[in-house]
């Protein structure tokens, strides 16, 4: 027991640690430019009283107002994202998040690190308009459709997030992009009797799994609810001292997020994105790519970078993993007259609509079905393959044990019908199988290049982070929105 919580603690490096020797990243940001005192005016039209003034933005919380009006007043090519009503009543903000790069270690694309990159020209933040910092805002907003629920944590909710980021550098290289992410770190579950086969109940834990875990370091993880940690330690969710590879000087926490999809900066290094957060979009890339993304401690090293191609490239073609099934590519690759479409999530509004049309094909997962393979994999250390202590292969065998509890024909895939969120399966409601946007304690935007993995880059920890912040909960809901446009869906 002793070794295997020795193993589970160092988890959240997942797999073992990498000999030291790395050079260390400076505090300061990349230089300002030649043109510094020539950028930092803000732009003649900027008018900050009118913006302010905006349907959408006049009434939002001092924090998150006071930022938007920041990012309008800077060099930008445009405003931050007029937020339009989809509905006769204006939406409603309940939740946001404010960025910075603060949160987090100092990496090539935030900073000068000492015989890697200095003297190269900068790639992404701190250095846009003579230096500013990079910051940014994020805006959740529920759409109150008639017919359609008012509470965001019913995931039949339609939720807008509105994304606006100041100084990140547009890329142009290697199919770049920045990409969103809502992150939420999973809690210590409540405990529960198990299943007649011992494994836990879904969204618990056995008491022996909680004695287990509440052993652990100082004892965060005796108190149910609390922030699940590998050490059992108070929370580490970052830091500008963190020190990778060095486990107490890295994020102790479990992290899933749900993407927020793909975007580039404009030429003024400003960025604006949307995205529809709703059961179709609530789901989350397949764990069992972590020891493959090079950014678990050892895993580099050890060269299992993108091992998970060899040899049935696992995480391209949809199935539930290593450990489970193995799809033939000419059915579930993608298919030039029929490509994969991951949108193609809903039943057409406009008529009866034909549930087989819904794309079956997903390399993806829903977010609450994402959380439980990762509490097998971290807490259910006594439940769930005791006598597996190897991280990535607990991993490996969570996904394919939750994927099977779904699942309904057998092909190691969540199709969008055996998803439906007004489904059953495995004896429960569907709607367990979605995390509440809520859930979301922090939002991070990365700096990616394509590696054909859905995992962010260098997952699960942060040395691809541009941008990141913590949730900040709106209650009660405050409009954000202006009248209605052309494209109500």
């Amino acid at each position: 027991m002793k070794k295997r919580t020795r193993n589970i603690a160092m988890l959240v490096c997942l797999l073992s640690l990498v000999t030291l020797g790395l050079p260390m990243p400076t505090q300061t940001v990349f230089a300002q430019s030649a043109r510094a005192n020539s950028v930092r005016t803000p732009r003649p039209r900027g008018d900050t009283r009118r913006f302010a003034r905006r349907g959408d933005i006049r009434r939002l919380p001092p924090l998150l107002k006071v930022r938007l009006i920041e990012l309008a007043a800077r060099p930008n090519t445009f405003d931050p994202i007029t937020a339009f009503s989809e509905a006769d009543d204006p939406s409603q903000l309940f939740q946001f998040y404010l960025l910075d790069t603060l949160n987090f270690q100092p990496n090539v694309f935030t900073a000068t690190i000492p015989g890697i990159n200095d003297g190269a020209i900068p790639t992404a933040a701190n250095a846009a308009n003579g230096g500013l910092p990079t910051i940014g805002a994020v805006r959740v907003t529920l759409e109150p459709k008639p017919g359609l629920p008012t509470d965001p944590n019913d995931p039949r909710a339609f939720i807008d997030i509105f994304m606006d980021f100041s100084g990140l550098f547009v890329i142009n290289n290697e199919s770049g992009w920045y990409e969103g992410w809502m992150i939420s770190d999973i809690r210590v579950p409540r405990v529960a009797p198990p299943r007649p086969d011992g494994t836990a109940q879904f969204g618990t834990i056995t008491q022996a799994d909680f004695t287990a875990i509440a052993a652990r370091g100082s004892g965060n993880n005796r108190v149910i609810g609390n922030i699940f940690t590998a050490d059992g330690n108070a929370p580490r969710i970052g830091s500008v001292t963190d020190i990778f590879p060095i486990p107490e000087r890295q994020p102790n926490t479990v992290p899933h997020p749900v993407s927020m999809g793909a975007f580039n900066a404009q030429q003024q290094s400003d960025v604006h994105a949307y995205w529809e957060f709703n059961r179709s979009t609530n789901w989350i890339f397949p764990h069992y790519e972590l020891p493959f993304t090079g950014g678990v401690p050892g895993t580099f090293a050890a060269g299992l970078q993108y091992n998970n191609y060899i040899p049935n490239l696992h995480s391209v073609i949809p199935g539930s993993g290593p450990a489970g099934v193995v799809n033939d590519k000419l059915l579930y690759g993608d298919n030039p007259d029929n490509p994969r479409d991951p949108d193609r999530g809903l039943v057409s509004e406009e008529g009866p609509g034909n549930p087989a049309h819904l794309e079956f094909r997903n390399r993806f997962i829903p977010s609450g079905l994402d959380q439980e393979v990762l509490f097998n994999a971290f807490v259910r250390v006594a439940s769930f393959r005791p006598d597996v202590t190897d991280v990535g292969q607990r991993l490996f065998l969570s996904y394919a044990q939750e994927i099977a509890r779904v699942d309904q024909n057998g092909d190691g895939v969540i199709s969008f019908v055996e998803a439906d969120v007004d489904g059953v399966s495995d004896g429960l409601p569907n709607t367990r199988l979605y995390l509440s946007p809520r859930a979301f304690n922090r939002f991070a935007v990365t700096r990616e290049i394509d590696d054909g993995l859905l995992a962010p880059r260098f997952a699960p920890f942060q040395r691809a982070y541009v941008l990141s912040g913590m949730l900040t909960l709106v209650n009660p809901s405050v409009p954000a929105s202006v009248p209605r446009d052309a494209d109500d869906r």
